[in-house]
């Protein structure tokens, strides 16, 4: 099957293989080709350049695209579809004035939405999680991380973590899978802490490894939660398990959690609200990916990450966002990319390369999405009629998709 669109008015994020992500200065750089045409041909980007440039080709199907735009799209890394239920009364309560931590201290948070899974079946789990992640893709989410962390028990984690295959298995996207059994302290273990710790290095992840079941580990690193020698220790025995770490890092707090996860060589570090000259520096020596947040701060009211800071020291950043019901119940990238720059001062270009190749790269799925490249999925966005693609964050009310095409078709 080919497909031939034609009269875009400009083809957005054009790179070649080599380019796995981009940092510092190179964000603002956003290459792309106006009065183009793009070939697509058995679910592959196969060809695209200038109109004036195409010559005669055999195709099943033309589209005409005038006046719209086509870029790459959103690669979303940082995910927990998977959940039950919702929490809506502690949004209720953080309006009475209650903070996240105390909502937590109380029995809510993360242990609030573990009692919910736990009882959840797989089924039901399974179809909730399902309308999510068809929610996001319609908003143009074309690639997925999602995230266990909300079953704190041997059972509930394996449960998530089939929900998730079984998602890769019927959704025709690239779903990259997290084990984050290092979410909280489930309520039966409060004040023995090493013993969940042991549960998870013992039980989980050997279960976890035979079935086949993570492509990722995470661990959230914070006070109140899991310390730095506690995500040293899990890290190092999720490195036998063969578990590329993707770390929860300085969202409330600078503990050291960046320098540990660089030494274990995470693929990426998620967060990063808080920023230290020392963390800086740690990622500066590292080939680590810097993950922000932005709807999660913009939901709880807590500082957004330095995004300035981060990007004028020569590194790269990629966004993502944090879908989850308790700090981020929303999947909307347009959202995440159009906070980005109104909230952390990211240039429309710098916005759209961090939800897009970086975003890959925070995936290691840079050979297969984040740009138009010769040989990459044809998972693509075609814009409403806009005059130009900084009014995708500047009308971040509006819903500015046409159409999401997955592996070359339309959804």
């Amino acid at each position: 099957m080919t497909t031939l669109f034609i009269n875009i008015k400009e083809l957005i994020q054009i790179r070649e293989a080599k380019t796995k992500k981009v940092s510092g200065k190179e964000m603002s750089i956003l290459p792309t080709i106006k009065n183009a045409f793009l070939i697509v041909k058995d679910g592959l980007l196969f060809d695209y350049g200038k109109m004036d440039n195409l010559l005669e080709c055999n195709y099943d199907k033309k589209i005409n695209c005038s006046g719209k735009m086509i870029l790459p799209t959103w690669v979303d890394s940082h995910t927990h579809i998977v959940f039950a239920g919702n929490r809506e009364q502690e949004f209720v309560d953080r309006i009475n004035g209650l903070s996240y931590e105390e909502i937590a201290k109380n029995g809510g948070g993360i242990l609030n939405s573990a009692k919910k899974l736990q009882v959840t079946s797989f089924d039901d789990l399974y179809n909730q999680s399902a309308k999510r992640l068809e929610e996001v893709i319609a908003l143009g989410t074309g690639a997925v991380e999602i995230k266990s962390g909300y079953g704190l028990t041997v059972d509930a984690e394996l449960k998530m973590l089939r929900v998730i295959k079984k998602l890769k298995e019927n959704y025709n996207i690239p779903i990259k899978a997290t084990f984050l059994g290092a979410h909280a302290i489930p309520s039966e273990f409060k004040n023995k802490k090493e013993g969940y710790i042991n549960l998870i290095i013992d039980e989980m992840l050997p279960k976890i490894t035979e079935e086949n079941l993570a492509d990722f580990i995470d661990v959230f690193c914070e006070k109140g939660y899991f310390s730095v020698s506690d995500t040293d220790k899990i890290l190092t025995a999720a490195k036998k398990h063969d578990l590329i770490p993707k770390v929860h890092v300085n969202q409330f707090n600078a503990i050291g959690g960046i320098e540990i996860s660089t030494k274990h060589k995470a693929l990426s570090v998620d967060h990063l609200e808080v920023l230290t000259d020392a963390d800086v520096e740690s990622l500066k020596n590292a080939e680590t990916m810097p993950v922000a947040l932005p709807s999660c701060s913009f939901f709880l009211s807590i500082p957004y990450t330095p995004a300035r800071k981060i990007i004028d020291n020569g590194l790269p950043l990629a966004l993502a966002t944090d879908y989850n019901p308790g700090s981020t119940p929303s999947g909307n990238m347009n959202f995440v990319v159009a906070t980005a720059c109104i909230k952390m001062k990211m240039t429309p270009e710098e916005a759209i390369n961090a939800a897009t190749i970086n975003g890959a790269y925070a995936m290691n799925l840079s050979d297969n999405v984040g740009s138009i490249t010769k040989g990459k999925l044809a998972n693509f966005i075609i814009t409403k009629e806009i005059p130009s693609y900084g009014f995708i964050p500047y009308n971040f009310g509006s819903n500015l998709i046409d159409s999401v095409y997955i592996k070359g078709n339309k959804i």
